[in-house]
């Protein structure tokens, strides 16, 4: 039933995404407060829900258009339950911010599989990320990921390998001037100290534990079978699967060595492993084992919060 229900494009789908988001919004002003460093303004709540919310929307733009599942709407819910089982995702506006740009880089990334103005493709794809940095620096981290995407594409040409470097330098330039029309300084837009921290007693709690077992034990299991399957895919799409797995390593990486650890981090995980496991919920042939798997997926999420 759960799959029927999300088996198709249908405007109830992203009302049910939208009110789940809605409840794991409110859930953290209403049971995690102590996890608030910043006591946002209503009109800054707002932008952050729209944010969360319209990331969802590139996410599911990025695998209509790049024939990432069989037509199906699966990893609106999966992301969803992600945010319901992490609310700390809402913590940070900047850190939302960032990966709204990280998910528009990632997008033009795969859309290189059409070999249509891939120049374009490759400068937007590092300003974007170097726009994210801004936000969160950490999430420079994805940017040799627009080096890999060439490979996985075989791209030879010398000159795409230094486009995505000319946009992060675009952008480099352009907040230099910014810098010293306001600040009478090159470098005072930029990070000022860059810090990083293997200190995970932060994650020291039943609910963040339980969080990030939910989303090891089922990406990790997910995983597994969406390599294997990689190969049955159509040769032209396999590299935009493999970008996917190889942005969920690096938004891994941003989580180990980013210096504040408060669950808001596991966002950059969302994405691209909500597109693995969709991939598998979709080889699987027994619909009972299906529904049974997206079910402990909605029910892990509620017994964090209600627990």
């Amino acid at each position: 039933m759960i799959t029927t229900i999300f088996s198709k494009s249908k405007p109830i789908n992203f009302l049910i995404v939208f009110c789940i988001l809605l409840l794991s919004f409110f859930m953290l002003g209403f049971k995690f407060t102590e996890n608030l460093s910043v006591n946002y303004g209503l009109g800054e709540k707002i932008a952050m829900f729209l944010g969360a919310y319209f990331s969802v929307l590139i996410l599911h733009f990025i695998v209509v258009k790049n024939g990432l599942s069989q037509q199906n709407n699966i990893e609106l819910l999966v992301v969803a339950l992600f945010f319901l089982a992490v609310p700390q995702a809402f913590i940070s506006l900047k850190l939302i911010v960032s990966n709204v740009f990280i998910l528009l880089a990632l997008r033009r990334m795969i859309s290189i599989r059409s070999k249509k103005e891939i120049i374009k493709k490759l400068f937007d794809s590092g300003f974007l990320i170097g726009l994210a940095s801004v936000f969160y620096f950490w999430s420079i981290l994805f940017f040799p990921l627009i080096i890999i995407s060439l490979l996985f594409f075989s791209e030879s040409k010398a000159k795409y390998y230094f486009i995505p470097v000319l946009g992060l330098a675009t952008l480099i330039i352009i907040l230099s001037a910014i810098s010293v029309i306001f600040y009478d300084n090159i470098f005072s837009v930029f990070p000022q100290r860059i810090d990083f921290s293997f200190n995970y007693t932060a994650y020291n709690s039943f609910q963040l534990i339980g969080a990030i077992t939910i989303l090891l034990s089922f990406g990790l299991w997910s995983s597994v079978f969406y390599l294997a399957d990689i190969k049955k895919k159509m040769r032209s799409y396999r590299p935009s699967y493999k970008i996917m797995f190889v942005a969920c390593m690096l938004a891994s990486a941003i989580i180990i060595i980013t210096p504040n650890k408060n669950g808001s981090e596991l966002l950059f995980l969302f994405a691209p492993l909500s597109v693995i496991i969709m991939n598998y919920i979709e080889t699987i042939t027994d619909n009972w084992f299906k529904n049974t798997f997206l079910l402990l997926l909605i029910i892990a999420p509620i017994v964090l919060l209600v627990l």
